[in-house]
């Protein structure tokens, strides 16, 4: 894919200047750690190309930026923001949201979820109204991911296996853990067992 050269005239250059295009594409990479080599891997774009837009020695196409958005779960308007001007703010009315299950593939899952930050692009965190389900501790299969998880128990009475621990939850209570420990979670009660639940998209 080309790209048009740094060569084009001054009036485009200075239009586009505001945006700071290059400093977001930098940016983006970074944060997540990434190197040009790896970056190139997910897009499919040279690394060579790649360091020569983070330099603004090369104008973007939208292609381009729509491939590079797709990897930082960014959406187009953030490249052609002005960064003075900028703010975020995303609501997520109750009959928007939709239900989920745990496991799609399982008949009986542990727990279902509603996306509460769906309509948030450049999340910094996760946010979950999880529904606990009282099913037996064999249909529990823990899992793990990057970052931290804090979760506030709204109603109900709920067991969390973390690594070899298990801790039960009551009403009011809240726990913060390490997510890249194994976790798992099961309604121990008897009614509704519902959460909130927010989880970092960084690692701890």
């Amino acid at each position: 894919m080309k790209e048009k050269k740094s060569g084009i005239p001054d009036v485009i250059s200075e239009s586009i200047r505001p945006y700071a295009i290059a400093e977001k594409l930098r940016g983006l990479r970074l944060k997540k750690s990434m190197g040009l080599a790896q970056l190139a891997e997910h897009t499919g774009l040279s690394p060579a190309m790649l360091s020569r837009l983070e330099n603004g020695r090369l104008v973007p196409t939208l292609p381009t930026l729509v491939r590079i958005a797709l990897v930082f779960d960014v959406g187009l308007d953030y490249f052609f923001t002005d960064p003075r001007k900028r703010h975020v703010v995303a609501i997520a009315r109750r009959e928007e949201r939709r239900k989920f299950p745990a496991d799609p593939q399982s008949p009986a899952v542990p727990w279902h979820f509603e996306a509460l930050d769906f309509r948030a692009r450049e999340r910094r965190f996760n946010g979950f109204l999880a529904h606990f389900h009282p099913v037996s501790a064999a249909r529990v299969t823990p899992h793990f991911h990057p970052g931290a998880e804090l979760l506030y128990l709204i109603e109900g009475d709920l067991e969390i296996s973390i690594g070899t621990e298990e801790v039960r939850l009551s009403s009011g209570d809240s726990i913060y853990f390490d997510s890249m420990q194994k976790h798992g979670y099961r309604n121990v009660g008897h009614g509704p067992c519902t959460a909130v639940v927010v989880t970092s998209r960084e690692p701890s």
